[in-house]
C-alpha cells in the first residue's frame, strides 16, 4: 500500500488537532501536577461509586419506591411502601420511618434499622454489632411489600383487568375480541397453537393453558416494566424466578401420569442393574429441569440490565468526544436487543414449561410388555 506525502501530512495534522490540550501545553510544576492527579482520582472514585449505587438501585430490591435523589439536599423523590414484620407479634408501619436508611424506626417499643435493604432489630441509638456487611443483630421475619412485590401486584392487577375485559368482549361480540384484546388475541392463539398443542398434545393441553398464558404474559410484562427508566428488574431477582420454577415443578409432579414415574424409577426395557443405577439420575434430572428454568431467566435478565447500566455509566467515566458517544451507541443497541429479549425469555420459559408438562402426560406404548 502506497501513501502520498500529502496524505501523510494531513494525517499528522488531524492527529495533533485532536490531542488533549494539556499534552501540548508546557509542563506545570510538579506539586500542581500531583494535586491535579489526586483530585482527578478522587473525582473518578466518586463517579464510580455513584454509578455502582445507581446500578444497585436498579437491579436490587428495596423497601421504598424511589425514582431519583437530589445529591445537594439528599432528598429522595418517590413514595414509601408498607413494612410488615413478625417480631413476637406483627408490626406494620411505613418505610418512611427509616428516612431511606438514615433513621431508626420505632414500633410497639421495638427499634429497627434498615441496613443494605435488610431490617435489623436494634436499640434506640441504632447501633449495629458485627461487621459492616454482616451485622450480628437479630433480624425479624420480613413480609414487607418491597418495590419488586409492588410491581408484581400492579402487573397482576393489570393482567386481571386486561384479560377479564378480553373474556367479556368474547361473550358480548359472539367470540370476537374488542378493544385492547384485539392486540393480545393473536398472542393468546400463538401460545395455544405453537407452544401448548405441539408440546403437550391436543388431548391434554387445555388444562395447562391457564398456567402457560399466565406465565407468558406475567414474565413478558415484568420484563418490559424492567426496561423502563424507573422500572424494577423483577425477573432479575432469583427469588422471583425460583417461585415461577417451583410452580412448574409442582404442577408437573401433581399431574404426571404413571408412565412418567415409571420412566424415572423403573425404565421399561432396561436391565434391572441399569434401572437401579439410572433411577437416581433420572430423579435428579426431574429436579434440575425447573432449576434450569430459574437460572436461565434470572441470569439473562440480570446480566442484560447490568450491561446496559455499565455502558451508560461509562459515558460519565470517559467524558470524551469518542468514548461517551461510543458508550451511548452501544447502550442504545443493547437496549434494543434487550427489548427483544424481554419477549424471547417469556417465550423460552413458557416453551420449556410446556415441554415438561408434555413429558408428564405423555402416553407410552411399551411393546416389550407384549413379549
Amino acid at each position: 500500500m502506497v501513501f502520498s506525502k500529502k496524505s501523510f501530512l494531513y494525517s499528522i495534522v488531524v492527529l495533533i488537532a485532536f490531542l488533549p490540550s494539556d499534552l501540548l501545553a508546557n509542563s506545570p510544576e510538579p506539586t500542581r501536577v500531583e494535586g491535579a492527579v489526586t483530585e482527578n482520582l478522587d473525582r473518578e472514585a466518586k463517579t464510580r461509586a455513584q454509578i455502582d449505587e445507581v446500578k444497585n438501585h436498579h437491579v436490587l430490591d428495596s423497601h421504598s419506591f424511589n425514582f431519583f435523589a437530589d445529591e445537594e439536599t439528599g432528598k429522595h423523590y418517590g413514595f414509601p411502601l408498607p413494612i410488615i414484620l413478625w417480631d413476637n407479634g406483627i408490626h406494620i408501619f411505613s418505610s418512611s420511618k427509616f428516612h431511606d436508611g438514615e433513621s431508626v424506626a420505632e414500633d410497639g417499643g421495638n427499634y429497627y434499622v434498615l441496613h443494605h435493604e435488610k431490617i435489623y432489630k436494634t436499640e434506640a441509638d441504632g447501633t449495629l454489632t458485627g461487621d459492616e456487611h454482616h451485622p450480628t443483630n437479630a433480624k425479624p421475619i420480613d413480609f414487607s411489600i418491597t418495590k419488586g412485590v409492588f410491581s408484581m401486584l400492579v402487573i397482576a392487577l393489570l393482567m386481571f383487568l386486561l384479560f377479564r375485559g378480553l373474556g367479556k368482549s368474547y361473550s358480548k361480540n359472539g367470540g370476537v375480541a374488542a378493544g385492547a384484546g384485539r392486540f393480545f388475541e393473536p398472542i393468546v392463539l400463538f401460545v395455544r397453537d405453537e407452544i401448548a398443542i405441539p408440546n403437550i398434545g391436543e388431548k391434554h393441553y387445555k388444562k395447562y393453558m391457564s398456567h402457560l398464558l399466565t406465565v407468558f404474559f406475567f414474565i413478558w410484562f415484568l420484563n418490559v416494566v424492567g426496561m423502563m427508566p424507573f422500572g424494577v428488574n423483577v425477573t432479575g431477582n432469583i427469588s422471583v424466578t425460583f417461585g415461577l420454577a417451583v410452580l412448574t415443578f409442582i404442577i408437573t409432579t401433581l399431574t404426571a401420569k404413571k408412565d412418567y414415574w415409571m420412566h424415572i424409577f423403573w425404565m421399561p426395557g432396561v436391565p434391572v442393574p441399569m434401572k437401579i443405577i439410572l433411577a437416581p439420575i433420572e430423579l435428579m434430572g426431574a429436579i434440575i429441569k425447573p432449576f434450569s428454568l430459574m437460572i436461565r431467566l434470572y441470569a439473562n435478565m440480570f446480566a442484560g440490565h447490568i450491561v446496559i447500566m455499565s455502558l451508560i455509566g461509562m459515558m460519565f467515566i470517559f467524558k470524551s468526544w469518542i468514548g461517551s458517544p461510543l458508550a451511548f451507541g452501544l447502550s442504545f443497541i443493547i437496549s434494543l436487543i434487550e427489548i427483544l429479549v424481554t419477549l424471547l425469555q417469556a417465550y423460552i420459559f413458557t416453551m420449556l414449561t410446556a415441554l415438561y408438562f408434555g413429558s408428564a402426560v405423555e402416553e407410552h406404548h411399551h411393546e416389550e410388555a407384549h413379549h
